[in-house]
């Protein structure tokens, strides 16, 4: 199967018309009538990931967060995006991404599943979908009444993280919620708006955390890449049902960062 026929199939998952404006999806790098045998699947297209993609022989690089933002004027040993692209390269990888489309497409439905949030509406609509509205995030109610520190641990368990950090009282009691996996601080206001008690998500600064509780909206920051690292799981199993004679290799889970 060449990557043009795995890069429709994976249009059929987050079509890249559902990206944001200002985001780079698609393929990155590489050639679309390349033949593909082995997929590796990561969250980002580190130094690392791009090494172990190479060591597995893969023929497509797949990730959720977008290697290549800005635009290059060069590409050379002396940048670290160049050097990535070089590496691509030399060991013939074509490089896929889908972000924002997978956000709209895949990622909130997800994140809801798995805190099963009921009756849910999009967070923030972003573009239609056969008429429906369509979007960033996830907004809805609870199976049941918890306190914000019971739904942490839900939180925790649901999305397999250790530590979480929580603005708001922990006894608080909550009902409806939000979920916006990655970084949620630009939708604050449209949780607020919504009627949420809790917003669930990452990369919550000192500011914007004080300032959502004042507001009555708890904040549950589990990190970015807590609440987005079930893209790998999900894809590799999307994949596998609709491909056949391909490896499918999700990369191990790895925290960008180390507490110590």
């Amino acid at each position: 199967m060449n990557c043009r026929r795995i890069i429709e199939i994976l249009q059929e998952q987050s079509p890249e018309h559902y990206a944001c404006s200002w985001d780079n999806v698609g393929l990155l790098v590489g050639d679309y009538e390349k033949e593909v045998e082995t997929i590796y699947i990561a969250l980002d297209a580190t130094d690392e990931t791009i090494q172990q993609a190479a060591g597995a022989g893969a023929d497509l690089l797949l990730t959720h967060h977008p290697m290549i933002f800005k635009g290059l004027k060069k590409v050379n040993s002396e940048d670290f995006i160049g050097r990535r692209v070089i590496a691509l390269i030399k060991n013939d990888i074509s490089y896929y991404a889908m972000h924002t489309n997978f956000d709209v497409k895949g990622m909130a439905e997800l994140g809801a599943q798995r805190m099963e949030l009921e009756q849910c509406q999009v967070l923030d609509v972003t573009c239609w979908h056969e008429q429906e509205p369509a979007g960033i995030g996830t907004v809805g109610e609870l199976p049941c009444e918890m306190t914000v520190a019971d739904c942490a641990g839900k939180v925790k368990e649901a999305f397999g993280v250790e530590l979480v950090k929580i603005y708001g009282r922990p006894d608080q009691k909550i009902k409806r919620a939000a979920i916006c996996p990655g970084s949620g601080k630009s939708v604050i206001g449209k949780a607020i708006a919504a009627g949420a008690q809790a917003l669930i998500t990452g990369d919550i600064d000192h500011h914007e955390g004080i300032d959502s509780a004042a507001q009555g909206l708890a904040i549950i920051d589990a990190g970015h890449y807590g609440v987005e690292k079930m893209f790998v799981s999900y894809m590799q199993e999307y994949l596998e049902a609709r491909t056949s004679g391909i490896q499918i290799i999700p990369e191990p889970p790895r925290q960008p960062f180390v507490y110590q």
